[in-house]
C-alpha cells in the first residue's frame, strides 16, 4: 500500500492500483473465461490477499461486480471485437474507468489507451438500451416480450448496487433494538415501513464478525425474501413445512414468527446445506426445526396430507437477484428457462399433496418475469382446480420497492 504526503496532519491513503489491477484481472478472468460464480472468484482473490484493509477489499469487490454487470458495454466500447481474451483486460478496465467518470490512473498498461475514443463509443451506445444496460440479446427480448415497456425501468433498477438489509430476530430483539445496537458499532441503519423486521444500512459493512451476528441478533436477508415468510400466514403450534430450504434462511424467520412453538420439517436435496441450516438455528435459538434431506420422491409422499403450511420457494431463473449476482445474466441460457418452467411444475404438484385439507401452499421464485410467477399459478389452479383455490400473490421488485424480485402466491386446499 502505498501513502502520499501527509495532509492536515493525516495520512492520506494512495490506492496501489498496479496490485489491484492484477487482482481485479484475476477475478474477471476467472468469472468470464472459466465461467466462476463472481462471489467465489471474488473470495479466492482475498483469501490470496489477507492483510488487505477494507478499503482495498471494498475496491476489489465494487470494481468487480460493477465491472461484470456492464460487461457488454464495456467490451463494447473497448472496441474488443472478438471473444473475450487476457490479453483484452487492461482494454476493457480503461474503459470502466472512462465509464465511472474516474481518471485513469498512471498504469503503464493505459500509455495506449485513447480516452476520446471510448468516450464517443459510449455516446453511441448509449440510445441502444440492450447494450447500455448490458443483457444478452435473447434476455433483452424475452424481458421485453414479458414485461412490456416496464422492461426499460426493471432493466436500469436490475443494475443497481444492492442495499444491505439484516432481519432482526424476534426471539431475542427487535427492529429498533438492533439499530441501537449497530448505532454503539457506528452503524447507520433505518427501517423499512414495508417490511416489518427490515433494518437496512446506510452503507455495506462486514457484520459477520459482530458479537450480536454471533448470538443469533439478526441475520443477512432482503427485504423482499422476508415478505415471502410473512405471507405464509404461520402461527404458532402449526406444523410447516419449509420444502426448498436451502441453507435456512427463510426457515428460521418462519420459526421466529412462530415464536419457536411447533413443528418445522426444513427439506432439501444437499446435505451440507442442511448442516448450515442447523447451525444457523443453533445460533438463532431456534429449536423446532427439523431438517430432512430429500433422498427419494418416498420422502416427500411420507408426509402427505401432515402440514399446515407449505413453503415452496422455487428453484428459478434468479432474475430477481441479478444486483447481487450480476455475472448470472451472463451464465443464464434462453433453454435453461424452459427448463426451469418444467422443474417449477413438477415440484409444485409433488409437494402440494403434503397439505392438510384447508392448509396453505405458497409458491415463491426470486424472478421478475410471469412465465415463472403467475402464469404457473394460472396453470396450477387450471388443472387442480377442483382442489385448490387461489387466495392472492404480491410482487416486490426493484424497481417500486429498491429490493430483490420476489413473486409470491398463497393457495389454499379445498
Amino acid at each position: 500500500m502505498k501513502l502520499s504526503a501527509q495532509s492536515k496532519g493525516k495520512r492520506k491513503i494512495v490506492l496501489d492500483y498496479k496490485s489491484l489491477s492484477k487482482n481485479i484481472s484475476v477475478v474477471i478472468n476467472d468469472v468470464i473465461v472459466n465461467g466462476t460464480n463472481l462471489d467465489k472468484a471474488i473470495e479466492k482473490v482475498m483469501k490470496a490477499n489477507k492483510k488487505w484493509n477494507v478499503r482495498y477489499r471494498t475496491y476489489i469487490y465494487e470494481t468487480s461486480s460493477s465491472m461484470i454487470r456492464y460487461w457488454r458495454l464495456l467490451v463494447t466500447a473497448a472496441g474488443v471485437e472478438k471473444a473475450y481474451k487476457d490479453s483484452d483486460f487492461y482494454k476493457v478496465y480503461a474503459t470502466w474507468f472512462v465509464f465511472s467518470d474516474k481518471e485513469l490512473p498512471a498504469l503503464a498498461a493505459f500509455k495506449e489507451i485513447n480516452t476520446d475514443t471510448i468516450e464517443q463509443r459510449l455516446i453511441k451506445y448509449k440510445k441502444i438500451s440492450k447494450i447500455s444496460q448490458s443483457y444478452p440479446d435473447w434476455l433483452d427480448s424475452l424481458c421485453k416480450e414479458q414485461l412490456g415497456a416496464y422492461w426499460n425501468k426493471m432493466a436500469v433498477s436490475l443494475n443497481q448496487e444492492p442495499s444491505m438489509v439484516l432481519r432482526a430476530n424476534s426471539l431475542k430483539t427487535t427492529p429498533q433494538k438492533l439499530m441501537q445496537i449497530l448505532e454503539e458499532h457506528q452503524i447507520e441503519s433505518h427501517t423499512l415501513t414495508w417490511s416489518p423486521l427490515a433494518v437496512e444500512l446506510k452503507y455495506r459493512r462486514n457484520v459477520f464478525r459482530l458479537t450480536e451476528f454471533k448470538e443469533g441478533l439478526f441475520e443477512v436477508q432482503d427485504a423482499a425474501s422476508q415478505m415471502v415468510s410473512d405471507f405464509l400466514q404461520v402461527k404458532p403450534g402449526m406444523r410447516v413445512i419449509d420444502a426448498c430450504a436451502g441453507t435456512g434462511g427463510k426457515s428460521l424467520h418462519i420459526a421466529a414468527i412462530m415464536k419457536n412453538k411447533g413443528r418445522l420439517i426444513a427439506m432439501e436435496n444437499k446435505a451440507y446445506k442442511l448442516e448450515e441450516l442447523r447451525k444457523r438455528a443453533r445460533r438463532a435459538g431456534v429449536s423446532i426445526i427439523e431438517t430432512k434431506e430429500i433422498e427419494s420422491s418416498k420422502t416427500i409422499k411420507r408426509l402427505t396430507a401432515s402440514a399446515d403450511r407449505v413453503l415452496l420457494d422455487l428453484p428459478c431463473s434468479g432474475l430477481g437477484v441479478l444486483r447481487r449476482n450480476p455475472d448470472a445474466k451472463w451464465k443464464l441460457q434462453a433453454e435453461d428457462i424452459k427448463n426451469l418452467i418444467q422443474q417449477q411444475r413438477e415440484l409444485l404438484e409433488r409437494f402440494a399433496p403434503c397439505v392438510k385439507p384447508g392448509g396453505k401452499l405458497l409458491y415463491a421464485t426470486c424472478s421478475i418475469l410471469p412465465m415463472e410467477g403467475e402464469e404457473q399459478i394460472a396453470w396450477f389452479i387450471e388443472r387442480n382446480g377442483n382442489e385448490w383455490e387461489f387466495e392472492g400473490e404480491k410482487r416486490y421488485d426493484p424497481v417500486q420497492f429498491n429490493s430483490d424480485g420476489f413473486y409470491m402466491a398463497l393457495l389454499r386446499r379445498k
